[in-house]
This record gives C-alpha cells, structure tokens and sequence, in this order.
C-alpha cells in the first residue's frame, strides 16, 4: 500500500444498527484525520446492511462508507471477513485502520494486519499523533502498567478498549458517500455457523453497562448471585462473575470479566467477594469508581477500590438493597 492516508473505521453492526464502540471509534477516528490529514472511511460488513446503518455512520463522521454485501458475511467468520475488509482496505488506502477490541475485532485485526504485511497494537485505551508518529497506550502486566507504542510501517492497525473515548455527537447536516464492494468469495471458507442459542434472561449488556455488579468465589455459591442480581435490579445494572466464579459453574461464562474474559468500563463496578488477582483487575481496571465488599480485610482488591467495605456480603448486600428501594420510592413520591 501507499500514499496512505486517512483512518478506516471497521464498523460493527447489533441488529442493523452501529455499536456504541462504533461511536467511539468514530469520533477517534475524526481526530486523528484532522490531525494527520485524508478522510474518515467506515467499513460496513454482513448481509442485507441498511440504508439506515450506513447513515449512521455519516452522521458520526465518516466521509465515505464502504459497504461489503455477501450471504456469507451475515456471522462474523474470520475466512470470509478477512478478504473483505482486506479489499477494501486497498481501496481505501488508510493511514490509520482501526477495529474495536471485541471478540471479533481481537480475532481480524492480526489476520488483517499479516495480510498487509505491517503491525498490530491490541486492546489500546489512548490514542495520540506525535508528529507524523501514532502513539497507542495500552494496558500490560494484568492491568498494572500501561505501555505506550509506536509502529513504523503503514497502515497502523489497531483495536481500541470499549468506553475508553468519546463518541461525537450525530451531525444532522452531514453528507457522505456509500461504496459498494463487490465481492468473490469463491474460495473456501472453513469455518461455518451450524446455529446460534442466546441465553435468556442475560440482562444489560456488559459492555454497554454503565454500572456493573460482579460476584466472586466469595459469594460461597451460586445462590449467592442471586443476592447480586437483586442489587443489580434496582441499580440498572448488568451482572457480571469472576473466573473462580465461572469455572465453578455458579454463573454463565459468556458473564465471566477478566483478562480471559470479558474487559468493561462502567462508571460504577461493585465487586462483590472477589479477591482482586490481577487476571481479574485487567478486566475492570477502567472502573471510574471501584467498590469492593469483601470480609477480608486484607484483599487484594482494596488496593484498588475507591471505597471499601469489610463484612459478610449476605448481610451488607441485601441491607443495600432495601436502602435503594426507599430511596428510590422517595424519588418517585417527589415526582
């Protein structure tokens, strides 16, 4: 590739509609153009993409919209997403291509980057132009350090951590132009989707909660979640558990936050009988607030949190709840 310039978004669709990491990436996405020059292009993969979707991304920024249409991209499938966005990766010839650090994106962004022949940063929670050089901050060590690098080739490609920018407002008086990508994917893709079962009664999605409530090893059960999922109720919060937690079969592991699970970013994580080992810590280290419940006084995850509580979580945790309902019932009687 050359003459690079511009950053390529590589958008992720729920339901037709954009993701709010989407979003995010966006509005990093039109920094950076304004700092290093060329456009904002967004990539749009799957199978019956809208009109709709398309103007979404417009609206956040992008300058051009590159829409790839086939049968088989209607699941993410590595084999067959890669020569798509590859394609259009050559098309556009970005400076910047950036992916969102989900399941997917953690799985195409080094096949993308191979294929391009250039590097890949992972998980980055801060993006900065020094120069004509990208700086990309990401977490190392379980979470403890923070390391901040630099590639010498181009495009630069990188996948960026759920809520750690800040999506641009929608711009109503945006226009932009919608590519169609012709594709030929005739050669063999090894891997299908046979089905797909959703778990029921999952709740807010972890990754677009705003206030998370997790259990641990400490809660002594799976009953114990239950005490947990009460809490999260009347906060409007999504549930999640540690890995100790999830490997005990107490709660589902599509739940389980951590470095082999999932990364979150609420403004508010109560932890609740969790140790605090590092593996857990680089899953929710970007807490704005961090609330620990814990009868060990000595618990690692003190060191962490922002406030502190030291008892039998069955006693504290219940009582909190109760606290909640009145105050929102005098919420309510005051309205």
């Amino acid at each position: 590739m050359t003459n690079e310039s511009g950053v390529l978004v590589i958008a992720e669709l729920v339901d037709g509609k954009l993701t709010g990491l989407t979003a995010e990436l966006l509005g990093v996405a039109r920094r950076l153009a304004d700092q290093l020059g060329g456009p904002v292009s967004a990539a749009e993969i799957g199978d019956g993409i809208n009109a709709k979707a398309t103007e979404e991304c417009i609206l956040q920024s992008a300058d051009r919209v590159y829409v790839a249409n086939h049968a088989l991209l209607a699941d993410y499938q590595g084999d067959a997403w890669l020569p798509a966005v590859e394609k259009i990766a050559h098309a556009v010839s970005p400076a910047v291509i950036l992916l969102g650090h989900t399941p997917n994106g953690a799985d195409l962004a080094p096949r993308l980057a191979f294929r391009l022949r250039t590097a890949v940063a992972m998980d980055c929670v801060e993006v900065a132009v020094d120069g004509d050089k990208l700086l990309l901050t990401r977490p190392c060590y379980g979470g403890n350090a923070r390391a901040v690098v630099s590639c010498h080739t181009r495009p630069v490609v990188a996948t960026i951590r759920a809520k750690s920018q800040d999506p641009l407002a929608p711009d109503a008086s945006r226009t932009g132009e919608m590519i169609s990508i012709p594709l030929d994917l005739a050669s063999p893709v090894r891997t299908r989707i046979v089905g797909r079962e959703r778990m029921s009664g999952e709740g807010v999605r972890l990754e677009d909660a705003d206030i998370v409530v997790a259990g641990g090893r400490g809660l002594n059960g799976p009953e114990g979640f239950r005490v947990i999922e009460a809490l999260a109720e009347v906060l409007g919060a999504a549930v999640g558990a540690s890995r100790a937690a999830c490997d005990l079969g107490w709660y589902p592991h599509s739940r389980q936050i951590g470095l082999t699970g999932k990364v979150v970013t609420p403004s508010l994580y109560i932890a609740v009988g969790i140790s605090g080992a590092s593996q857990h810590m680089a899953g929710c280290a970007g807490a704005k607030t961090l609330v620990a419940v814990n009868p060990d006084p000595q618990a690692t995850i003190f060191q962490f949190a922002q406030v502190g509580v030291t008892g039998d979580y069955a006693q504290i945790v219940p009582a909190l709840v109760e606290e909640l309902k009145k105050h929102h019932g005098r919420e309510q009687d005051s309205d």
